[in-house]
Parts: C-alpha cells; sequence; structure tokens
C-alpha cells in the first residue's frame, strides 16, 4: 500500500507509503484461474503487509482466500509505484488498497477512509489542527521526503506554499540499505527530536501504537490553497477488464463489513466517516 501524492500524480500512478524497491517479481503474467488469489502486495511494508503475513493486508487476503475457499498465492513487489505494472500486466489479480479516484484500474467502493495526520505527544503545549496554524514556522516538522522524484509528498509540497521552509526535517520513503524506517519518523516524534510529524495515518496510527507512545493524532484537511488532498477514500483494485471480478470484491468487501473495520482498527488506522454516496469507478452494490 503506497502513501497518497497529490492528486495528479495519485491518479496517474495510483496510494504509497514507500517509494524504493526491487525488480519484477519471478511469477510470469497468468490469466485469471478459478481458486486461486493472486495478491499485489509489498514485501516489507508494515501496516499494510510482509512476507511474514504480518500486516492489515495479509489479513485481508487471508479472510478473502477463505471466504472464497481459494488458494492464497502473493506477487511481491517492493515498488507502491510498479504496482499497476504488476496488476494491469497480469501478474496478480487484486491490490487491496487504492484510492477510489485512480483512473487506471477498476476499484471497488471505498471500504475505509482515511487521511494525513498531525502527530505531536499528547503533553504538547500547543496543538496543531492546521496548516494555517503560525506556530508551524517555529515548529521542528517532521515529513517524509521523495529521494529521486519531481514530485513530493502532500505534506511537503503543502507546508511549502504555506511559507513554512527552513524547519522541516526529511525522512526518506525508502527503508532499503540501512536508511529510515517508516517508523523512524514518529520515535522522533516520541523521542522530542522533532516537535510535530505529517504523515499517512495508517503509518502514523500503527507505529504509534506499537510504541505505546501517549500521541495525539489530528486529522489533516484538504488543503483550499494549493487544492492538495489529505483525505483519501480507500477501495480494492483489480483490471477494469475484469468486471466479475470486481462485483465479488465489492460484494465481499460488503459481507464482511464489520469485521473488515474490526481489522483496520486492530492496526490502529484513524478512521473518518465515508459518504452515504461515495463510489469508486465501474463498482456495483451487491444485490440485497
Amino acid at each position: 500500500m503506497l502513501m497518497p501524492l497529490r492528486r495528479p500524480v495519485l491518479l496517474a500512478l495510483a496510494l504509497s507509503a514507500l517509494a524504493g524497491g526491487a525488480g519484477l517479481a519471478a511469477q510470469r503474467p497468468a490469466p485469471m484461474s478459478p481458486g486461486l488469489l493472486r495478491v499485489c502486495a509489498d514485501p516489507d511494508n508494515l501496516p499494510f503487509s510482509n512476507q511474514a503475513g504480518e500486516g492489515v493486508e495479509n489479513k485481508l487476503a487471508e479472510l478473502m482466500a477463505a471466504t472464497w475457499n481459494s488458494k492464497l498465492e502473493y506477487v511481491w513487489w517492493a515498488a507502491p509505484r510498479g504496482m499497476m505494472r504488476m496488476l494491469n500486466g497480469r501478474y496478480c489479480d487484486v491490490t487491496l488498497q487504492m484510492p477510489v479516484l485512480s483512473d487506471m484500474a477498476g476499484v471497488t467502493r471505498p471500504y475505509y477512509r482515511t487521511s494525513y495526520v498531525f502527530v505531536q505527544r499528547a503533553t504538547a503545549p500547543h496543538r496543531v489542527t492546521s496548516l494555517d496554524d503560525p506556530a508551524l514556522k517555529t515548529m521542528k516538522i517532521g515529513v517524509h521526503l521523495f529521494a529521486a522524484d519531481g514530485e513530493n509528498t502532500p505534506p511537503a509540497m503543502a507546508l511549502s506554499a504555506h511559507g513554512v521552509v527552513g524547519n522541516l526535517v526529511g525522512f526518506s520513503t525508502t527503508y532499503v540499505g540501512g536508511q529510515n524506517r517508516p517508523e523512524d519518523i514518529i520515535k522522533a516524534v516520541v523521542s522530542d527530536s522533532i516537535d510535530i510529524a505529517i504523515v499517512w495515518g495508517p503509518i502514523a496510527g500503527y507505529y504509534g501504537k506499537q510504541l505505546g507512545a501517549d500521541l495525539a493524532l489530528s486529522p489533516v484537511h484538504d488543503d483550499s490553497v494549493t487544492r492538495i488532498p489529505f483525505t483519501y477514500n480507500m477501495g480494492m483494485a483489480t483490471r477494469r477488464s475484469e468486471r466479475a471480478f470486481l462485483d465479488s470484491l465489492q460484494k465481499f468487501l460488503y459481507a464482511k463489513a464489520p469485521e473488515i473495520r474490526a481489522l483496520l482498527e486492530q492496526y490502529g488506522i484513524p478512521l473518518l466517516p465515508l459518504a452515504a454516496d461515495t463510489g469508486g469507478r465501474g463498482s456495483t452494490a451487491p444485490a440485497r
């Protein structure tokens, strides 16, 4: 699962968290097979997935495979920006998290909504809840940065547009070769080496919970100055041509909604209310 970029890049590349990666997976492209569930996943990207099966996507995949009485097979790809290549290249059949506005895949209706969040110690003397807060200009702020792209994460771009420059502490979005791990930005808040971080909500919620830290998480609202979105509706995705499979994914999400929500909460993912009429392209509600 990748961490969202700003909307034009998001739609072109389609949620990450961490860029960087490996070569193509070993599996050859193949057509969908009855009784086989082929899931695109990152081998080292908690809280979403890893090869040990510890992520929320792993648990969702296991629930889906059990529900459909299918064999579960992962196609590992360590660079979220290549997930669409794997999906549309038929190496795998489904990616379990995708912003519903992506136009490069057939996406279900959203099964959860989350956002970037401000992360501070619960004892912080001042709680930031807006990008317009003038206190941000005096704080040491942790953000994820892309090292090899013309684009950057929404927090880094929006802060610059709001005149917050010179006091950002960058954390790499790759953690291969000894670079930052995703939890390092949260540890920096806990250790007081930064005053605040602006982080993709699932990463903040999960690692805050894992560290047992007393943190305050406040959602970042979509920015009216830059029109950068910070809140995203997340669905599951398959190839747009796989209409029957897309309908099956949608029916699974409806049938297992309480269990899926419990899984998301177990992993500490901050959840925002879903609008009743929110939907993804090409998705249909199951017959009642």
